[in-house]
């Protein structure tokens, strides 16, 4: 999620050093990060020969369970990566996960509980950043993909539910914070079903994405 840095480092400078270890962070991520369905570990631990020590998900339910800000950060990472180098292999990881979004989350309002493989109950908390990072990553990968279309159509879904008054503060409500219903670590117990500022980020960014390609101005 972070290789954005890089990408722009090296056109910044001209140096294309920081995008030669943008695409091999990515790469080995992809190596290493992933299970066989496309569902990804939150933390991966290396040796110093750079061989696996233990995977982990600190912020989700447990090490194997499929953490939902994690899945999001995961595609949208991927398609910024395909942005910058053009190299397929990006853009066919990237729909891989995306097609596993698409399937995992089956929530009526496309919002995703915070862990996939969290028992689902009145009380589970949403996480809407996780939401809201999949909806801007979807669009953009919808000017990408083939059958671009379809992530089109579900970043619309989550916009639509996002924009509802279930999820959409009132001004002067929610600290101040656009997005309700986040939850940044339950295991830690720390900023649940809270407001977080990279939900109102990427809802703002989704947007703005959404408006671009529409051709829709106010």
């Amino acid at each position: 999620m972070n290789l954005d840095l890089l990408f722009n480092v090296a056109k910044e400078t001209g140096n294309e050093n920081y995008k030669n270890i943008a695409v091999r962070h990515a790469m080995t991520t992809m190596r290493n990060h992933f299970r066989p369905d496309y569902t990804c570990w939150h933390v991966v631990s290396y040796n110093n020969d750079g061989t696996v020590e233990k995977r982990q998900t600190f912020q989700g339910k447990n090490d194997d369970s499929s953490w939902a800000r994690g899945q999001a950060w995961a595609v949208y990472g991927y398609t910024s990566c395909y942005r910058e180098t053009k190299d397929t292999t990006f853009l066919n990881f990237a729909t891989k996960i995306a097609d596993m979004i698409m399937e995992r989350v089956t929530t009526e309002d496309a919002i995703p509980y915070w862990d996939y493989d969290a028992p689902v109950t009145a009380e589970t908390p949403r996480d809407a950043s996780a939401a809201s990072v999949t909806a801007s990553a979807f669009i953009e990968l919808s000017t990408m993909a083939s059958d671009g279309k379809k992530y089109l159509n579900y970043a619309e879904r989550i916009l639509k539910s996002l924009s509802s008054d279930a999820y959409l503060a009132k001004v002067g409500d929610n600290q101040g914070f656009i997005i309700m219903h986040s939850t940044g670590s339950l295991p830690n117990g720390s900023e649940i079903d809270t407001p977080l500022n990279y939900a109102d980020y990427y809802y703002l960014e989704a947007l703005k994405r959404f408006m671009d390609l529409k051709d829709i101005n106010y």
